[in-house]
């Protein structure tokens, strides 16, 4: 997979607990209605809120999309936030993606790593901008 400088795509999934859901669905629509002078109005992607267990993510959560260029912004939307955030690059391998590839904000939470792809294949490659779990 070759993509341009800075093209390269990332996930943010932002962690939340049931006394925390209202603000991470302000968060969630604040991502989804950015000023249009905003570097995130370069998300790709915002998800839903995510009350139940997607994919390895056991901890209600919701996903945004976005090229390695906006890396800085989002995180520093992100750490602003409060909430616990794992942000990774989607690469063929996604475990590594999940694990030492990925960067916390917070504290991390647990995740369930066997119902990641095996090596050299990323499901979430295909989706990348278009959709979540």
């Amino acid at each position: 997979m070759t993509n341009k400088v800075g093209d390269a795509p990332y996930h943010a999934h932002i962690y939340y607990s049931a006394q925390q859901r209202s603000l991470a669905a302000k968060l969630r629509e604040a991502l989804r209605t950015p000023r249009a002078s905003d570097a995130l109005a370069g998300l790709l992607f915002v998800g839903e809120l995510r009350d139940h267990k997607a994919g390895p993510h056991i901890t209600s959560q919701f996903e945004i999309h976005f090229a390695e260029r906006l890396l800085p912004f989002v995180e520093a939307e992100l750490t602003r936030s409060g909430l616990r955030v794992l942000i990774h690059p989607l690469t063929l391998d996604d475990l590594g993606d999940h694990t030492h590839l990925g960067r916390w904000i917070g504290q991390p939470v647990e995740l369930d790593l066997t119902v990641l792809d095996p090596p050299g294949v990323n499901q979430g490659i295909a989706r990348f901008g278009k959709t979540d779990f």
